[in-house]
C-alpha cells in the first residue's frame, strides 16, 4: 500500500464520524422488502444554488475500497481525491448547501446506511463518485514495483449511470447529459465498451450515445435515493495511462470544473 493511500485512509477515518456513512456502489439492489414511501418533489420550482443540497458520495469504503488500479493504488482513494475536490468546487460556485458524503464498514450493509443518511439530510440531487476497472476476464499482467499487477490498456474514458427506478429518473437523466456533455466539452470522450457482448453482465443499455450515459437499475444508491441520483465513473484507473492522468491535477481539475458547470446549467434552467 502507497504513503499517499496511507495518508487519505488516514484522512478519511477522521472525516467518517462527523461526516456519515458507508458503500461499495458495485453490489445490486436486493429484493424489496417493503413499499418505499412516496418521494418528495426532487427540487422546488426555483433553484437557488445556495439552498440546493448536492450530496457527493466518496465511492466504496477504507474497508472495502473497490477495485486495485494498474499501479496497485485502491480505486477509494482516487474516489476521495476527486469527490473532496468537486465539493469543493461546488461551495466555491455558490452551492453552499453542498456535502460531502465519506463512509466506512463493509460492501453491501453500508450501502443501505448510505442511501438513509441520504434521504434523512433531503438531499436534491446525490452525485457518486468513482473510477473504472474492466471485468477479471479481460485483464492483463505485468510487473509493477517489483509485484505481479494487473492492468488493461484496452478500454479508457468515464461513463454516466442513472436508474430508471429512481423516483426522479427524468430529472436524474437530465443532470447526467448536462454533466457528459460539460466532459465532451473538456475534450474528454466516454467509454463506450459497455455495450459490448465482451462486457457479459457488466453491459448496459445506452441512454445517450452522444455524451455517454447508461442505464443501470441495479445500483442501490441509484434505485433507492429519493433524490435525483448520478453515478460517474470518472475515468479507467486500469488503464495505465488514463491512470497517471487520473492522478493529475489538470484531468481532477478538468472532471470537478465539468460538474460544477453542469450543476450551474441545472439549476439556471429550472
Amino acid at each position: 500500500m502507497s504513503k499517499s493511500w496511507r495518508a487519505i485512509a488516514a484522512i478519511a477515518v477522521l472525516l467518517i464520524p462527523s461526516l456519515f456513512s458507508s458503500a461499495d456502489q458495485s453490489q445490486a439492489a436486493g429484493p424489496r422488502k417493503a413499499a418505499k414511501p412516496k418521494p418528495r418533489l426532487s427540487l422546488p420550482e426555483k433553484c437557488e444554488p445556495r439552498k440546493l443540497r448536492i450530496v457527493v458520495d466518496v465511492g466504496h469504503t477504507a474497508d472495502s475500497y473497490g477495485a486495485l488500479s494498474a499501479r496497485n493504488d485502491p480505486e477509494f482513494g482516487f474516489n476521495f481525491r476527486l469527490a473532496s475536490l468537486i465539493a469543493a468546487k461546488l461551495k466555491s460556485e455558490g452551492f453552499a448547501a453542498t456535502r460531502l458524503l465519506v463512509t466506512d464498514g463493509k460492501a453491501r450493509p453500508s450501502l443501505f446506511k448510505r442511501v438513509s443518511v441520504a434521504n434523512e439530510s433531503r438531499a436534491d440531487l446525490f452525485l457518486s463518485i468513482h473510477h473504472d476497472s474492466v471485468p477479471d476476464k479481460l485483464l492483463e499482467t505485468w510487473e509493477f514495483d517489483g509485484a505481479k499487477s494487473y492492468f488493461s490498456d484496452r478500454f479508457s474514458g468515464h461513463s454516466l449511470f442513472v436508474s430508471q427506478q429512481n423516483p426522479h429518473f427524468v430529472t436524474s437523466l437530465m443532470l447526467a447529459r448536462m454533466i457528459g456533455r460539460q466532459l465532451k466539452e473538456q475534450g474528454l470522450r466516454y467509454a463506450s465498451q459497455y455495450t459490448l457482448p465482451v462486457m457479459g453482465r457488466h453491459r448496459r443499455q445506452l441512454l445517450d450515445k452522444d455524451v455517454g450515459v447508461y442505464r443501470y437499475d441495479g445500483l442501490v444508491v441509484l434505485s433507492r435515493t429519493r433524490s435525483a441520483a448520478v453515478l460517474l465513473e470518472a475515468g479507467s484507473i486500469i488503464n495505465r495511462d488514463e491512470e497517471m492522468e487520473m492522478n493529475s491535477p489538470e484531468r481532477q481539475e478538468a472532471v470537478a470544473g465539468a460538474v460544477a458547470g453542469a450543476l450551474r446549467e441545472f439549476c439556471e434552467r429550472r
